[in-house]
């Protein structure tokens, strides 16, 4: 078996996933080969040490090998696992600010909205980059990506290579966990299945695993008896739209908000993230960078006083958190990728929450072929994706405009044609005017111009 892991010197990413592959009975079973792969060299011995350790305490016949090139790891690959991104904090900071300054309404600006449409673009192109190395090097292994915009990357990969290609991502846990707290359950006791969009996804059905009862109407109750600021920045937005259309939505108000116009009301945190004074210089040029706050539950209110000590804090906060991820238990980090290869790579039964994948009737009243998330099981003969119920009108109306503006997304990398990403935003909920996207894919692209793929009008 052979495992390549692009992305691998990330401090998160990297050791979590490492610690899946492992602890993998059946993926180890005969002896492992692991390819740590990163254009970052950095970080790479680091990952290598501790896949090796790893190794060693559970008594695996692993070997462990580190690249800067891909090409050079796919050769006999089983296997890619993909998590990436570009300079990310400082990229990000632009999807989120520039896109305001031209008058948009978006909140987060990392997988819908403007910004969403330049970070998607900005990871195509070494996307695609992996998955055509794989089509010359290892064509019958699977890509499995965990990288955002997943939906939209995944659909690149699908529609422009012969790749085998599965989006995973741990988001539906979320909404599983908000629910069991308003219904005061544990959340393994929910047997849920969703479907829709990554990062829009809606729940079909609630159910007790133990008595096999119908959660939703007692769901209703609660949420309404609930007071409507307790985890505000989290839950308000989605027990909105429970009310309004029927089905608790997932994985939390920053994510699902991005392909709502309307949103921003549920977001309380939304002008504290990425906060700076534009009177002393944007982020992009001063290269500071301001501290990226996720919501109120962040407790931005305890930030230190001073610059030198917010930038000890944040110093010693990535330190731990790394020490924390690499220290963490030998245990599964409950990311999908472990069990997804396990299936279709060990003929082991598994089921998974949820999978992105080409929908093949699987989400009906969406069109065929675009990337939709919904439950599956894995096994030697592939990926089996549930077909789902349809979804109410009003959900489907929501989803199928991001689905046409993932499309026309792709048909801008595709073609290198600045047209297909005007259409695509202004199709975008949150655009007020012609001239407001016109002017802004104008900076972006500005901005952007090392690592955006060539755009023309």
């Amino acid at each position: 078996m052979k495992i390549v892991l692009v992305g691998a010197g990330s401090r998160e990413f990297g050791p979590a996933t490492i610690r899946d592959i492992l602890l993998s009975d059946p993926l180890c079973d005969g002896g492992i080969e692991v390819a740590l792969v990163d254009i970052d060299p950095s970080g790479l011995p680091r990952a290598q040490a501790y896949a090796e350790a790893v190794a060693q305490l559970l008594g695996r016949s692993a070997t462990v090998s580190a690249s800067t090139q891909v090409a050079d790891t796919l050769p006999g690959a089983d296997a890619v696992i993909l998590s990436i991104e570009i300079n990310r904090y400082f990229h990000w900071a632009q999807d989120f600010h520039v896109p305001r300054s031209f008058g948009f309404r978006q909140i987060y600006g990392e997988n819908g909205g403007p910004g969403g449409l330049f970070h998607a673009l900005r990871n195509m192109g070494p996307t695609i980059e992996v998955a055509r190395a794989m089509e010359r090097h290892c064509p019958d292994a699977w890509l499995v990506n965990y990288t955002n915009p997943l939906t939209r990357l995944c659909e690149a990969v699908s529609r422009l290579t012969d790749v085998r290609v599965v989006g995973l991502c741990h988001g539906i846990f979320h909404g599983i966990e908000q629910m069991a707290r308003l219904l005061d359950l544990s959340p393994d006791r929910l047997d849920a299945l969703a479907s829709g969009l990554n990062h829009f996804s809606w729940f079909e059905a609630v159910r007790d695993r133990e008595t096999g009862e119908d959660l939703y109407p007692r769901l209703a109750e609660r949420e309404r008896a609930a007071d409507w600021l307790h985890d505000w920045d989290e839950i308000a937005l989605s027990r909105t739209l429970f009310r309004v259309f029927g089905r608790f939505p997932s994985p939390g108000a920053n994510h699902i908000g991005e392909y709502i116009r309307w949103a921003g009301d549920f977001l309380a945190s939304s002008t504290l993230q990425f906060f700076y004074d534009p009177a002393e210089g944007h982020p992009w040029e001063t290269d500071e960078v301001p501290t990226w706050i996720y919501n109120l539950g962040d407790n931005p209110t305890e930030t230190p006083l001073f610059p030198d000590k917010r930038r000890e804090r944040a110093r010693g906060s990535r330190d731990e958190r790394a020490g924390e991820v690499e220290q963490a238990p030998l245990e599964p980090s409950g990311e999908l990728a472990g069990p997804l290869l396990e299936g279709v790579l060990r003929g082991e039964k598994r089921y998974l929450d949820a999978v992105n994948v080409p929908n093949a009737g699987y989400v009906p009243g969406l069109p065929k072929d675009v990337v939709v998330e919904v439950p599956a099981t894995a096994d030697r003969s592939g990926v089996h994706a549930m077909h789902m119920a349809r979804l109410p009108e009003g959900i489907l109306a929501l989803l199928r405009t991001q689905t046409s503006i993932t499309r026309l997304l792709v048909d801008a990398f595709k073609s290198g044609c600045r047209r297909p990403l005007l259409q695509a935003l202004l199709l975008d909920p949150t655009t007020e005017s012609y001239r407001q996207a016109v002017s802004l894919i104008n900076e972006m692209c500005r901005l952007q111009e090392e690592v955006l793929p060539v755009l023309e009008w």
